[in-house]
Formats: C-alpha cells, structure tokens, sequence
C-alpha cells in the first residue's frame, strides 16, 4: 500500500465515522422531536413535521453518499442522487401536509 492510498483510506475512515455520527445526532433529535404516544400524530404542527422530514432527507443523502459509496461516483450520478431525494422528500411532504 502506498503512502497516498493510506491518506485516502484515513480520510475515507474519517468521512464514514463523521456521517456515522451525524446520522445518530439526527436520529436523537427527530426522536425529541416527536410527540410520546399520548399524543395524537394529528398535533404535530407544520413545522414540525417539515424539520423531522428534512432530518429524513440528510439521513437519507448520508446514507447514499457514505455508505453506498456514491461521493466517489461520477457526477451525474451524484446529481441523480440528489435529484432523487428532492422529488421523493417533496412528494413526501406535499402528500402529509396537503
């Protein structure tokens, strides 16, 4: 293994552990977030649902560009990705708030 393919597995490392940790923080807060079950889903208010599903959307483009390995993809790949996850999480939010 060459000196540059170590760096390039060190700084890989550290993207993987840096998404890791961001997707629990993201997953403790939309759980605050969220109402305990006395409540009914119907009291959420609109701004609330909106935070928890933009908490959803950076999951998910997380997930994709850490896991699935897309950030080293070709570039349009990464914009299908992203474009992916726009329409979906749009559909999403006009489909429950309408």
């Amino acid at each position: 293994m060459s000196a540059s393919d170590d760096r390039l597995l060190r700084k890989d490392r550290g993207a993987v552990l840096a998404a890791w940790a961001a997707l629990t923080a993201a997953t403790v807060l939309a759980r605050f977030l969220t109402p305990g079950e006395s409540r009914s889903a119907t009291a959420l208010g609109d701004g609330l649902v909106a935070a928890i599903a933009v908490l959803g959307l950076v999951k998910c483009r997380l997930i994709i560009r850490c896991f699935m390995e897309v950030r080293h993809a070709p570039r349009w790949l990464r914009a299908a990705t992203d474009g992916w996850l726009a329409v979906l999480w749009t559909a999403l939010l006009i489909g429950y708030l309408f």
